[in-house]
């Protein structure tokens, strides 16, 4: 094999591999409120969880930067987003999942007019 073939295919190789890595970690989260997402910092979790246990729609909405459920929750329905993540903490996966079909959050794969899930419900 020529030495321009062997250039081109370890290229080749080294391009696949970064997509692979890339697309594994992005996925790796997706849905699964058990993962911890790219967005992920102890400040930011805390703040979620302050905003979850108050029910402060404005300032889990801070955090959100118009990502991920954004597009679905809203001041009307936070309440009850909030409620999915405290049943989610206690383990009540089968609620939560009712829940996020309810709020049109997918069944937690990716699917659903709220495009990804993620840790905590929210995102990250």
């Amino acid at each position: 094999m020529g030495k321009n073939k062997k250039v081109v295919l370890a290229g080749l190789i080294l391009a696949f591999a970064i997509a692979t890595g890339s697309y594994s970690l992005a996925s790796a989260y997706r849905g699964d409120y058990t993962q911890k997402g790219p967005n992920y910092s102890p400040e930011r979790h805390a703040l979620m969880q302050k905003a979850f246990e108050t029910n402060d729609y404005n300032l889990w909405k801070s955090q959100m930067d118009g990502r991920g459920a954004t597009r679905v929750i809203n001041e009307s329905n936070f309440s009850k987003f909030a409620q999915a993540h405290r049943l989610m903490l206690a383990g009540n996966y089968a609620e939560v999942n009712k829940i996020r079909t309810e709020l049109g959050l997918g069944n937690g794969n990716g699917a659903g007019s709220g495009g990804r899930g993620a840790h905590c419900l929210y995102n990250n």
